[in-house]
C-alpha cells in the first residue's frame, strides 16, 4: 500500500510517498481503509525534530494521528459487526498518512448518519479539543469570548460554539482572505491582529469590560498581547503554539487580577474522555450545531505540499489528505 513516510528530519521534502507493507490487525485491533487523514500543525514540527522532549519519533516513520474510513478487517476479540462500518479513530501518534491504518478497536467511533467521512475527519481533533475547552472553562450563556487565531480548524469550531453558547463572540485572525471567511462563521466581530490598534478594536467589540474567556490558539506575541483584554476574574487558556511558542503569561499578574490560567495540559484528554468528546463532536456536527470547514485537501502522494502549505500559513480551516 502507499503511505507518506518521513525519511529523515527536515523540510517538507523529506515526506515521501512510498510503498510499505499492509498493516495486519492484532488482538483487539482493526484495519481501516482510510478515506481521509487529518493533518496537524504539530506534525510539521515533529517532522522538523522540534519537540523531541514531547514526541518520541525516529525516522523513518509514517505520520498521522487521525483517520476516517471504513473498517476493512477485525482482529481477535473484536466484534465482527465493526467490519464495513464508517468510523473515525486516533492512531496513537503515527500511521495515519496511509491507505490503510491499524487502530485499537476500543478507540473507534462510528460516523453518524448525515455526516460525511471528510467532515468527520476534519472534526477528529478540533471537535473534541474545542468541546473540552468549553467544558473545562465553563463557557456558557452570558460569557464574552475572544477567540485568538480563529482561522484554523480549532478556531473555527470555537467560534461556532461560542456563537451558540455565549453572549458575545469576537474572533481575532490575520490575512484579509481569512478574515472574510471567518465572518461567515457567525462571530459578532472579526478583528485583524495585524492592524494598528487591534487591542483597542477588540476591547470595544467586547463592550469595554474585556473578555470573560480568551481562547488563545496562537501563542507568542499575539497571545501575550491578548492577555490585556481579559476581564478581572476571567479565564485565559494559553494552549496554542502556531507562533512557535505558548503565550508566556505572568502567574502573579494573573493572580492579582483573579484570572484563572490554563493551557495545553488541560486538553490532554484521557482515552475515555477523548472518545467521549469525539463522539459528542460527531453528534454536534450531525445535528448541524457545528460545521467543520475543510479549507484544502491534498492527495496522499502530496503530503509534503500539505505540510508546506501549513508552514507557510496559507491554509484556512482544516487540511486533509485523501487516499
Amino acid at each position: 500500500m502507499q503511505a507518506a513516510v518521513v525519511t529523515e528530519f527536515g523540510a517538507p521534502e523529506v515526506l515521501v510517498a512510498s510503498e510499505v507493507s499492509d498493516p495486519v490487525a492484532g488482538d483487539s485491533e482493526v484495519v481501516v481503509d482510510v478515506v481521509a487523514s487529518d493533518v496537524l500543525w504539530v506534525e510539521t514540527r515533529i517532522r522538523q525534530d522540534d519537540g523531541g522532549d514531547y514526541w518520541d519519533m525516529t525516522p523513518p516513520y509514517v505520520p498521522g494521528n487521525g483517520v476516517a474510513g471504513r473498517v476493512r478487517t477485525v482482529g481477535e476479540g473484536v466484534d465482527p459487526a465493526w467490519a464495513g462500518r464508517e468510523v473515525v479513530a486516533h492512531t496513537g501518534q503515527y500511521g495515519g498518512y496511509a491507505e490503510r491504518a491499524v487502530v485499537p478497536a476500543d478507540g473507534l467511533s462510528p460516523v453518524p448518519d448525515g455526516l460525511g467521512l471528510l467532515e468527520a475527519a476534519a472534526l477528529l481533533h478540533d471537535g473534541p479539543t474545542a468541546l473540552a475547552l468549553f467544558e473545562g472553562l465553563g463557557i456558557g450563556a452570558g460569557d464574552r469570548v475572544l477567540v485568538v487565531g480563529a482561522s484554523g480548524g480549532l478556531g473555527i469550531v470555537s467560534v461556532q460554539l461560542a456563537r451558540a453558547r455565549a453572549a458575545r463572540d469576537v474572533a481575532v485572525a490575520r490575512d484579509e482572505r481569512k478574515l472574510a471567511l471567518i465572518r461567515g462563521q457567525g462571530a459578532d466581530v472579526v478583528v485583524d491582529s495585524e492592524a494598528p490598534g487591534w487591542i483597542e478594536q477588540a476591547r470595544a467589540a467586547l463592550g469595554g469590560a474585556g473578555a470573560d474567556v480568551i481562547l488563545d490558539n496562537v501563542g507568542g506575541d499575539v497571545g501575550e498581547a491578548a492577555f490585556a483584554l481579559i476581564a478581572a476574574g476571567g479565564r485565559f487558556s494559553a494552549h496554542g503554539t502556531p507562533s512557535g511558542r505558548f503565550a508566556a503569561i505572568d502567574p502573579a499578574t494573573a493572580e492579582r487580577r483573579g484570572v484563572a490560567l490554563s493551557g495545553i495540559r488541560e486538553v490532554q484528554l484521557s482515552a475515555a474522555d477523548l472518545k467521549r468528546q469525539t463522539e459528542a463532536a460527531m453528534a454536534e456536527a450531525a445535528a448541524g450545531r457545528i460545521r467543520p470547514v475543510i479549507g484544502q485537501t491534498f492527495p496522499l502522494a502530496r503530503a509534503a505540499d500539505a505540510h508546506a502549505a501549513i508552514e507557510g500559513r496559507e491554509v484556512f480551516g482544516k487540511t486533509l489528505l485523501l487516499t
